[in-house]
């Protein structure tokens, strides 16, 4: 799914929802065999007294009466017959008996499971013939909002018992024709927030849900999606089936109403929906906003992006500048709301058993919006680099020809589960003049669509909330590969294999780097107190980061002075974990790493020993990365030597590593850092993001 910003993302409008209306459908109710499934109920019962606790208005809609009666009455007629009544054929049981036995059994349970959680509830049965009573739907409608004011659970049913449709199990004539297409009646009437309709399945699929081909349909689009799905079977013992929830779901959708499809099998399915996770199926008025398919999503997304870029290089730079300081301004004034999403994403990235390096950038520390928002204001004090003027020729009497600085157009940038790069890379973007499209990291999808509508709501519409296109969906990221003509530049931060595949899929111009193994060499002449404040900096201050050291090398005199020692215990207690080069795993006895080029991103590194500064360079080139180099030494000959021949995007003397950093390079924010030798290297400014005109 994309997002280019004018209209909401499908699940932010559940932190409004109030009132909900519940059905639960048969196949929650009962087992296989049609017994009650008390298991299910009771967890339904649980998260409908959360829900109450938490202020929202429940009504619940429920099936099962007639299954559950009918499982009654077979017990009933199996103990009252004789033997030889049981060799006689057996007459089907009456329906509308059926009903009466099981309206009484299953009000009586709910009431049993909600008393025991200190909920009151209350039946209500009612008829398609009574919805054409006006007075009646305006008495129902008075009873169940005085019940929800005393915050009682009206449980609602359509009274098959006396029902007088023709065919109470087939016809779908009448103002409702199950219970389905009543729980959408009652939304509308009610004016609910929402529906939840519960099946046996996750939601609607492409086809029948045993089809190991058929995909979850995460939100209805009714003209990509009608006439595309094969329904399976109808409900084992009700009546509806997902035919009869899409058809009331599309109903109760037009009007006005969202509906969620989900699974009453999952026992936080209810809470889960109001918490925005991306559980079921979406039916949304609005859904065809939401998504665009394809190619034709792709292009629209960038070409609009840079028709509000053009608007926003016709601002003066003050204005551009205000744009800045607006979205400074929001961050912090939502900073609540941010940081909610945010745990809610870490959670759920803790919950699934991701590596802790990962959860280590997906996490917006206590002060990161604060920092984040004083790096858009630093950027915003600083020379508009747009249309600056970077060199004056005159060519002749009175021809003058000016060299100036131009934004490069479209951004793509692809990045990892790190939601402060958003921040940087869209205030950049900003500043520079150029339209973005972002994809980030889907283990920060909350984070990301949150951080997108803060910042592209304090974009003016005078420029255009599209300026900014958030990408949700990495199916798009190959449309967006082949529009060479509309983005002007790619910039992947991730894995090796993500910069790999880009580069190998575009003819965009790809800017990054793929890896992170930068290297602190520790020269003999170095001052240890020195030496060890700087290591343990660039590795232990934030591991995850790509500026962070991986491999330490150490001069071989170091190893008969105690200096390599003294540097091993020190980051043995920070628990950082060692491994060994060929000769530093046996003068140690630490294990050998897998591969001399390695990126940890944790608490643990590479050591090695070597015999100069020439030999720490050649290491450097022959496993590194080119990222960030650094020497500790007092030589200065041997520190200019070690500045002059790494070759490395940065390389330091006497300085961590973790000092490669676009804020601490003084530029305001970074894009990335950027391996590469052509246009742009190191950390990524605005500078990085402009070309030149004539």
């Amino acid at each position: 799914m994309m997002n280019g910003g004018a209209a909401e993302t499908p699940r932010t409008f559940v932190k409004e929802v109030k009132r909900i209306v519940i059905k639960v459908g048969t196949a929650v109710v009962t087992r296989g065999d049609g017994r009650l499934a008390l298991g299910r109920l009771g967890a339904l019962c649980e998260q409908i007294k959360e829900l109450n606790y938490q202020h929202y208005e429940v009504i619940v809609v429920t099936s099962g009466a007639v299954g559950l009666g009918r499982q009654r009455l077979k017990y009933r007629q199996l103990v009252n017959s004789s033997f030889a009544d049981l060799q006689k054929p057996q007459d089907g049981l009456d329906g509308k008996a059926c009903a009466a036995v099981g309206q009484n059994c299953i009000m009586a349970l709910y009431d049993t499971l909600f008393s025991q959680l200190d909920v009151t509830s209350a039946q209500l049965l009612v008829t398609d013939s009574d919805f054409r009573d006006k007075e009646f739907r305006k008495q129902l409608k008075h009873t169940i909002e005085s019940l929800m004011s005393l915050r009682v659970v009206p449980i609602i049913n359509e009274n098959d018992a006396v029902s007088t449709r023709r065919a109470p199990y087939e016809d779908s004539s009448g103002i409702f024709w199950d219970n389905d297409s009543l729980a959408a009646l009652l939304a509308l009437e009610l004016n609910a927030d929402l529906l939840v309709l519960l099946s046996d399945v996750e939601g609607l699929y492409s086809g029948p849900p045993s089809d190991p081909e058929s995909k979850l349909i995460r939100t209805y689009i009714e003209r990509v999606h009608l006439g595309g799905i094969t329904f399976g079977d109808k409900s084992r013992l009700g009546r509806g089936g997902m035919t009869a929830k899409v058809k009331a779901a599309v109903m109760a959708a037009k009007a006005g109403v969202p509906v969620i499809i989900t699974s009453g099998f999952d026992p936080e399915s209810i809470l889960k929906v109001l918490q925005g996770d991306d559980v079921g199926t979406l039916f949304h008025r609005d859904a065809h906003l939401w998504v665009k398919t394809k190619e034709t999503g792709a292009r629209d997304m960038a070409v609009a992006a840079r028709e509000c870029s053009r608007r926003l290089q016709a601002l003066s730079s003050e204005d551009r500048k205000k744009i800045l300081l607006d979205i400074a301004n929001a961050l912090e004034a939502n900073e609540k709301v941010i940081k909610v999403e945010n745990e809610a994403d870490v959670a759920a990235a803790e919950q699934a058993g991701m590596e802790k390096s990962l959860i280590a950038r997906l996490a917006l520390k206590p002060g990161k919006i604060t920092s984040l928002s004083k790096s858009l204001r630093v950027l915003a004090s600083m020379e508009d680099p747009v249309g600056h003027v970077l060199k004056t020729t005159e060519l002749a009497d009175g021809l003058v020809l000016e060299k100036t600085s131009s934004p490069l157009g479209v951004l793509l940038i692809v990045f990892e589960a790190r939601p402060d790069a958003l921040v940087q890379i869209a205030s950049l973007a900003i500043r520079s003049g150029n339209g973005l499209l972002l994809k980030g990291g889907k283990e920060a999808r909350r984070s990301n669509a949150i951080l997108h509508k803060v910042i592209t709501d304090a974009i003016p519409d005078h420029v255009g909330r599209r300026l900014i296109g958030l990408v949700t969906s990495r199916d798009e990221i190959p449309d967006l590969l082949k529009l060479d003509d509309v983005i002007d530049l790619v910039i992947p931060r991730g894995s090796n294999k993500l910069v790999s595949t880009i580069k190998a899929s575009t003819k965009i111009p790809v800017l990054g780097h793929a890896d992170g193994v930068c290297h602190v060499y520790v020269d003999k002449s170095a001052n240890m107190q020195t030496a060890k404040r700087i290591v343990v900096d660039a590795k232990v201050d934030y591991p995850a980061a790509c500026n962070a050291m991986e491999t330490l090398l150490v001069h071989k005199d170091l190893v008969s002075s105690g200096g390599l020692n003294e540097l091993a215990l020190e980051l043995r207690n920070e628990g950082v974990v060692l491994h060994g080069g060929p000769r530093a795993s046996e003068e140690l006895s630490i294990p050998e790493p897998a591969s001399l080029h390695h990126e940890y991103s944790s608490l643990a590194c590479t050591v090695e020993i070597v015999d100069d500064v020439h030999a720490a360079i050649n290491y450097i080139h022959g496993h590194g990365s080119a990222h960030t180099d650094c020497i500790i030494s007092e030589d200065r000959e041997v520190a200019e030597t070690f500045l002059k021949q790494v070759d490395s995007a940065a390389v330091f003397h006497n300085a961590s590593t973790r000092f490669c950093d676009g804020a601490r390079f003084g530029l305001g924010a970074e894009v990335g850092i950027s391996t590469s030798r052509i246009h742009a290297r190191g950390p990524v400014g605005v500078e990085g993001l402009l070309t030149t005109r004539w």
